[in-house]
This record gives C-alpha cells, sequence and structure tokens, in this order.
C-alpha cells in the first residue's frame, strides 16, 4: 500500500506538474516584462507644421540618401 494501490502512476504525475508549473512561471515573467516595458515601437509622431518634404531634405542634409534618390522622392512627394 505504499503506492496506494495505483502502482507507477503517481510518479509520472510529480515531473508533468513540476515541467507545468514551470512553463507557467516563465510565461508569466515573459508577459509581465512585455506588458511593463510597453510597446515594442512608438508611434511615429510628425512634429507640428512640419511636412514630409521638410523630413526629405532633413534626410538629404544628413547624408542618409543622395541626390537622384532626393530628386526621386521630391517628385513623388509633389505629385
Amino acid at each position: 500500500m505504499m503506492w496506494w494501490g495505483g502502482g507507477w502512476y503517481p510518479l509520472m504525475f510529480g515531473p508533468l506538474f513540476m515541467i507545468l508549473f514551470l512553463v507557467a512561471v516563465i510565461a508569466t515573467v515573459v508577459l509581465l516584462v512585455h506588458w511593463l516595458s510597453g510597446p515594442a515601437m512608438p508611434p511615429y509622431h510628425a512634429w507640428p507644421g512640419r511636412t514630409p518634404l521638410d523630413t526629405l531634405k532633413e534626410r538629404f542634409a544628413r547624408g542618409e540618401i543622395d541626390r537622384v534618390e532626393f530628386e526621386e522622392r521630391r517628385r513623388v512627394l509633389g505629385e
């Protein structure tokens, strides 16, 4: 009567519940960190009064885009 008449079946529930408990703890920690960190990427907010052309000019001035790309994008924005 050491195993309550169940044989070895009670032995497999211990590791199973331990694994389920660890999965629940890890999932809780991950969800909590995700919730506390906020959105992954903040929404884009343009400065009031700024146009897309102003942003394009700044990118050209910083050297992020070359003259050909600047002219092409400026033409698209003008249409």
